[in-house]
């Protein structure tokens, strides 16, 4: 499959429509789960404007555990239940934050994210990770991001080998 070399464009559901495709395109075929993380951690940096970060983190012995990413170097190890990541995965909602600094008990891995959307991986009833999106542009996420991500992240579940 050949992928765009540059960014799609249009209104947000048309991006994310585009994003779809290609994510299909990658996981057809492929069943391992870090793989499919990887190509839709690095889909997602490329793909969306104003991110700083775009990863996984996977639950591993009760705390999410760094996986495949796009960014800076970010904290290897979340207690679920703290930061964005840890709440998310704790409440099973995704959290879309428009300032990072007003949350509480939020983590700071990346001094320059200033807003978060966070989508927990939730296969057979258990959470199994999260999908994490930083940008350094407060209010950057909204309804139509909450939408596009979750599709993303149902669509990586569905390919991913459990």
């Amino acid at each position: 499959m050949t992928f765009a070399a540059d960014r799609p464009t249009g209104s947000k559901p048309e991006i994310y429509y585009e994003l779809a495709l290609q994510a299909r395109g990658l996981f057809e075929g492929e069943r391992d789960a870090v793989a499919n993380a990887a190509n839709l951690a690095s889909l997602l940096y490329f793909g969306l404007e104003n991110l700083n970060w775009a990863g996984f983190y996977f639950l591993k012995e009760g705390q999410l555990v760094l996986g495949p990413f796009q960014g800076r170097p970010a904290c290897v190890r979340i207690e679920v239940g703290k930061g964005v990541c840890g709440t998310a995965a704790a409440r099973r909602e995704t959290l879309v934050v428009a300032n990072v600094h007003d949350f509480p008990g939020h983590i700071v891995c990346d001094v320059a994210s200033n807003s978060e959307i966070v989508m927990p991986l939730i296969r057979d009833g258990k959470v199994i990770g999260v999908l994490d999106i930083d940008s350094p542009i407060q209010s950057r996420f909204d309804e139509e991001d909450r939408k596009g991500l979750e599709a993303l992240a149902a669509l990586w579940l569905k390919a991913s080998a459990p």
